[in-house]
């Protein structure tokens, strides 16, 4: 089998699918069409219409674009059987009904952006840096009737350095994905069609503890004051550029306002029993108490401003330390 014999149908949604699918089409594969979420309005009236990025990239090469409400929509599996796709490659999409992931005679394979099975599921570049990974990466499966446990084709590695936050590790997994998804195409076109593959289960040893990756909703970004600093800076760095961790700011009449933290720096300064949340001014530094250190917020954002550094805020703050966060 050659490239130009593999019929390939894409499927993805955001920035991250696009480098997979500008890989294949700059590689010469045979993408036949690509499916993307329909386009979402935007703006403050929600009276515009944005498309998706894979679906302005698939339309600045030619390729035919599908965008179902609904992937059991009898209309568009009727269409995606017309394009007689031999495998489809998912990267960043939504879950796929069995009809249509089991339409291609060769399958449809994933990139996930973790080593399965540790974090299954919608968030798992975020919950790995939560999480304090030194290491994470991707994995190609076939999709097969649970989300994110089909037999694993191939896994590739990534070193989570202590400073990284989301927006470091998205963007080196999102070049590493698509690397991985054009290797597992090339194994798939050397073997005719057909490619090893391993159940997960084989991956766990006994004594493993199983991570899973939720979706991100407003109230798992709140920040717990009581935690170890290096687990609030964790945190912190996990949701960080976006959704971003919050707290609340609470002045001393008890009025509080949100207060988003993008970046910190650990201490090794002890809190000596100060109750957590606790605001103290150190050397024009901006620490808080947290269960054992002083925790040093850099990048921040009150309510209703701008995102600053720290030294700017506290310029423009008087009597902060008779404040607190919580």
């Amino acid at each position: 089998m050659e490239k130009k014999d593999l019929r390939i149908i894409f499927m993805g949604t955001p920035e991250f699918a696009v480098e997979t699918l500008r890989a294949l089409v700059e590689g010469g594969y045979n993408v036949v069409a690509v499916v993307t979420q329909p386009d979402k309005p935007v703006g403050r009236h929600q009276d515009t219409l944005q498309a998706p990025a894979v679906k302005q990239y698939a339309l600045s090469k030619g390729l035919p674009v599908l965008q179902p409400e609904k992937m059991k929509d009898p209309q568009f599996v009727e269409k995606l059987k017309q394009y007689n796709a031999d495998l489809q490659v998912v990267v960043a999409f939504r879950m796929l009904p069995e009809i249509v992931w089991s339409m291609p005679k060769y399958g449809t394979f994933n990139v996930h952006a973790a080593l399965l099975p540790q974090y299954r599921g919608a968030a798992p570049i975020n919950w790995a840096v939560i999480n304090g990974e030194k290491q994470t990466g991707v994995t190609t499966f076939f999709l097969d009737h649970d989300i994110d446990t089909g037999r694993i084709i191939m896994q590739e590695p990534f070193e989570i350095k202590d400073d990284y936050n989301v927006e470091d590790v998205y963007n080196g997994l999102m070049h590493l994905g698509a690397g991985i998804a054009i290797k597992t195409i090339d194994k798939i076109i050397e073997g005719n069609g057909h490619v090893d593959s391993m159940p997960q289960d084989e991956l766990i040893k006994a004594g493993d503890e199983m991570h899973n990756a939720p979706k991100i909703f407003k109230e798992t970004c709140v920040i717990d004051w009581n935690q170890t600093a290096n687990r609030i800076y964790d945190f912190i760095r996990g949701l960080a550029p976006y959704p971003g961790a919050w707290t609340n700011m609470i002045d001393p009449n008890g009025k509080s306002t949100v207060l988003k933290v993008f970046r910190s720096t650990k201490t090794m300064i002890p809190c000596n029993g100060k109750e957590a949340g606790t605001i103290m001014i150190y050397s024009g530094k901006l620490l808080i108490a947290t269960s054992n250190a002083w925790l040093q917020l850099d990048e921040i954002q009150l309510s209703g401003k701008k995102r600053m550094d720290a030294k700017t805020f506290l310029n423009g703050f008087r009597n902060i330390e008779s404040y607190k966060l919580g």
